[in-house]
């Protein structure tokens, strides 16, 4: 996995980088199969309790690399084959996923840092869904994600005029976490993945999964899923671990089991 994306793991964190600076990390049949490798290796390594994937260069990921399009393509297949899988996995991970978008994320690049559970953003970082000036529209879990993190009506704008919005508006819309300067991206992104890490794991992961669930579920049955999901979080060693850093007067000290 050393073509079209870099993977290593460090304190806990798994990094993901795009790896097609020139291209501004768009995507190819490979990059899609190389993260998808990667994804199924963190879902297993238990050493990994965070994932963050950014882009080398000036790019978080420009979308697909139109070079690969023609009117011969079947656009439902090609997402099928390619996009889809890789938007689920990302759901399906009961790790915390930060998109560290570090420069521009249009198109199907963007429809990745929404499918992360957060999106930290350097101050040169752009949002655009770019779809519509290619007469096509939001895909890779773009219509599903953009009106629960902006609402509706700003989801709607965005997706039908498909105009850039800089890193400060994303952030005044709750599209991104939190927005810093270029200069101390790559600490804070840091900083805020090994926070993410050192979180209790399993709690982390129970919480992702059953907010997922709550878009579809009514109260009575998030009540039921809410007591199912701490009865398994009661049980593990984290919480014991919370329980007597309490008692103690003293930061927890997780370890993910």
């Amino acid at each position: 996995m050393d073509e079209t994306i870099l993977y290593e793991v460090k304190k806990n964190v798994a990094w993901i980088t795009l790896n097609r600076p020139d291209k501004l990390n768009a995507f190819t049949e490979g990059m899609n199969k190389e993260i998808m490798e990667a994804l199924r290796l963190v879902e297993r390594d238990q050493e990994v309790r965070c994932i963050v994937i950014t882009g080398a260069g000036r790019a978080f990921c420009s979308g697909e690399d139109l070079a690969s399009v023609d009117e011969h393509t079947d656009h439902a297949e090609f997402l099928r084959k390619r996009y889809n899988p890789m938007i689920e996995k990302l759901a399906a991970i009961e790790k915390p996923i930060v998109a560290g978008v570090n420069g521009v994320a249009a198109g199907a690049g963007m429809s990745l840092a929404l499918a992360c559970d957060f999106r930290l953003a350097s101050d040169k970082a752009r949002f655009i869904e770019a779809f519509i000036h290619i007469g096509l529209i939001p895909d890779s879990g773009s219509l599903y994600y953009l009106p629960k993190v902006v609402g509706h009506a700003k989801a709607l704008e965005l997706a039908i005029l498909g105009e850039k919005i800089d890193a400060k508006e994303a952030e005044s819309l709750g599209l991104v976490t939190k927005c810093v300067s270029i200069e101390n991206f790559e600490s804070e992104l840091q900083i805020f993945a090994e926070k993410l890490a050192a979180l209790p794991t399993k709690a982390v992961g129970l919480i992702k999964r059953y907010l997922y669930e709550s878009w579809s579920r009514s109260l009575p049955e998030m009540l039921e899923k809410e007591a199912y999901g701490q009865r398994i979080a009661g049980l593990t060693a984290d919480h014991q671990e919370g329980i007597q850093s309490f008692l103690e007067k003293r930061s927890p000290v997780f370890t993910g089991q």
